[in-house]
């Protein structure tokens, strides 16, 4: 039963001609699912509109050729062809009564236009800046002004004509035409488009407008706007034009979808931003605008959501990666089990795969972006072929943790054994590492998810060898041991140990995981992971005053961040601290009181005091428990045995916990 304080979470809300039937919205966010996976996006959008969201909406789809990202597909309606295919879209979220908006969009400038070898489009000439593409926009005119409208409004006529509620005008995340309009850094123009602020606006009230009398009889018309930008300096900011946007439209719309600029401070990571931390952009607009407002913070707590609502903030709790996360979020809180909400770790792996074009995916929940590939429910499971059937799981962390969970809620028996004194495996120690509490939130659901269950047996501080899992006699071991840091500094440079790495002074992550931090003295962490790990180490060793210079042969500090849209925000936090950064350079050996390095391009060599070194380079799997029961397996002393996770291949937690949701879902399945 719902607990009464969240009653006000389940009220309808008027947006224009339509209504939701609670204040859950699930914000325009990227998939990576254009128009040729069109039954992965529906797959994916049915699940959030059945797990009870009240609107469901599609990200950036583009109004025109001379707008699209690619090689990042998204959506498309600049074509009668692509009516129907997304009116399929609209019938899948329609069928659980939720709301379907879509975001229409023209990316501008950001949008480099080569699948159609267009030139994109500016209001003055500028280079994009995604991509790195030497394409230089053009400065449109007025007859493109013209033919701008006119886009917009045919799309949304076609939006309309595929049955959404909801229409967006899109003016965000620098990624918008008409937000490169509001943008004197940008908009250099002398013409009634330029200049004061008055002409700046011109184009998006125009938009609006247009939209507005096209489809505003049956759909509402949002738009989606950053009230400032947090990336660099400029006048959009929420003291200046930010707040004076919203002033001088604020009845246009019929919904204000507001947050801030660009995507690495919007969606920003747990690393570096807390739950809620755009409320002291945003939370101006209800007091400006008398039309509802829908606005993000990474919101899983269900009394977080009720006093942004109380509070005058929102009317509407926006999200994107709690959604991602828990689809079955709005239904959970609705039936009193806000304790089985999978909670958003804020990791950003799911912007990390949009990013490199793949299909998305998330830390928390496996079956994001696997609803019809893999054929994976959020939340159902098919039922055990064999009730009686047992299965041992070996390995506490998050590939084990999952996969006995899946297994447990088909209905087998499950047995789960760790040889620590704590569950996590990878995450007992890494949660405690500067700015990753919050992933300990993978450990904490599944493991307070699996102490629930009466078929499943639990086992801490139980270090298991061949003869003892021999000995279980269980129908199906799954071997999840993960893996430790190699040591040597065997890396992506490095194919033989570096001279001098077997020094006292030469250390690993398991040592700085192990407490074993040096007091003070110059530090040099060495990175060819190139995630998190290296800067992590970094930040720690800094707060313990040592004086820290982070190495790496990348050309960027920890550059798969880039994709997690953290990187920015990585290096702004080792200046802070302190820290050194030096790019492109190898350590070519390891001496008492420094290492030597050469720099990538031109073999430059040169010399860094160190008292300590650092190499954070790769990871071994610990596969040789697995190894010793495959030998009893094919001599007939064990039924069955796999390995999942880091034990099968080290990677990220996001692959672990996919790796144990497959092995939980394809056990038994050619008996079924």
């Amino acid at each position: 039963m719902r607990d009464s304080r969240y009653d006000i979470l389940f009220e309808p809300v008027q947006i224009g001609p339509v209504r939701t039937k609670n204040r859950f919205y699930v914000v325009p966010h990227a998939t990576a699912m254009g128009m040729t996976a069109l039954e992965e996006m529906i797959a994916f959008r049915k699940a959030r509109a059945e797990g009870g969201w009240g609107v469901v909406c599609l990200e950036e789809t583009m109004i025109h050729e001379t707008s699209d990202h690619a090689p990042l597909p998204d959506p498309r309606m600049y074509s009668d062809k692509y009516i129907e295919p997304l009116s399929r879209v609209v019938g899948a979220i329609k069928e659980h009564g939720a709301l379907a908006g879509v975001e229409l969009a023209h990316a501008g400038a950001s949008g480099p236009a080569i699948y159609h070898r267009e030139h994109p489009l500016s209001p003055t000439t500028k280079y994009p800046h995604y991509f790195n593409n030497p394409i230089a926009a053009r400065t449109i005119d007025r007859q493109d002004i013209a033919d701008f409208r006119r886009w917009y409004r045919d799309a949304a006529l076609r939006a309309k004509k595929a049955g959404f509620d909801i229409v967006y005008v899109y003016c965000a995340h620098n990624l918008s035409m008409l937000q490169d309009f509001l943008d004197t850094r940008v908009n250099k123009r002398t013409d009634e488009y330029g200049g004061v602020f008055e002409n700046r606006v011109r184009l998006l009230r125009e938009t609006l407008s247009d939209v507005k009398d096209a489809v505003g009889d049956t759909c509402a018309v949002a738009v989606r706007f950053a009230v400032e930008d947090r990336r660099r300096q400029t006048n959009l900011t929420a003291l200046e034009d930010g707040r004076r946007v919203v002033e001088a439209l604020a009845d246009v719309p019929d919904l204000w979808d507001v947050n801030v600029s660009d995507w690495a401070w919007d969606s920003g990571s747990s690393r570096f931003f807390e739950e809620g931390q755009q409320e002291p952009f945003i939370d101006f607009v209800k007091k400006v605008t008398d039309k509802p407002v829908v606005g993000v913070g990474r919101f899983t707590s269900p009394d977080a959501m009720v006093s942004q609502i109380k509070r005058g903030v929102l009317d509407l709790i926006g999200a994107a990666r709690p959604s991602i996360a828990d689809p079955f979020l709005p239904n959970k809180i609705d039936a009193g089990r806000q304790d089985d909400i999978r909670e958003c770790i804020g990791c950003n792996a799911c912007t990390a795969e949009v990013m490199t074009s793949s299909r998305i995916r998330c830390t928390q929940n496996p079956s994001a972006g696997e609803e019809h590939v893999s054929g994976w429910h959020p939340e159902d499971v098919p039922a055990a072929h064999d009730q009686e059937a047992s299965i041992l799981v070996v390995g506490g962390g998050p590939a084990g943790l999952e996969a006995a969970h899946t297994l447990a809620k088909r209905g087998y028996q499950v047995s789960i054994a760790d040889a620590g004194t704590e569950w996590g495996g990878r995450l007992v120690r890494e949660r405690r590492l500067p700015r990753l509490s919050a992933w300990g939130r993978v450990v904490d659901y599944r493991v307070g998810q699996l102490q629930t269950m009466p078929n499943v047996n639990m086992y801490l501080d139980s270090r298991l060898g061949a003869e003892d899992v021999a000995g279980f006699e269980a129908d199906h071991v799954i071997i999840a041991t993960g893996a430790s840091w190699r040591g040597g500094g065997l890396g992506r440079n490095h194919d033989e140990p570096i001279p001098g790495h077997d020094q006292p002074h030469v250390l690993t992550p398991e040592d700085i995981l192990g407490d074993r931090v040096p007091e003070g003295g110059n530090v040099v962490v060495y990175d060819e992971d190139y995630y998190y790990m290296a800067a992590v180490i970094a930040d720690r060793l800094a707060q313990a005053g040592c004086k820290v210079t982070y190495v790496t042969t990348a050309s960027d500090p920890s550059p798969w961040t880039h994709n997690t849209l953290e990187m920015v925000h990585v290096v702004n936090s080792m200046n802070e601290a302190g820290i050194e950064i030096v790019v492109g350079t190898a350590i070519s050996s390891i001496e008492k009181s420094s290492v030597k390095v050469s720099r990538q391009l031109d073999g430059r060599q040169g010399e860094i005091v160190a008292d300590t070194v650092v190499l954070v380079t790769g990871q071994l799997s610990q596969d040789e428990l697995y190894h010793q029961l495959v030998a009893k397996r094919d001599a007939g002393l064990l039924r069955s045995v796999e390995r999942i996770g880091d034990c099968l291949g080290a990677g990220q937690i996001a692959q672990a916990t996919y790796d144990g949701r497959k092995a939980g879902m394809r056990y038994g399945a050619t008996a079924e």
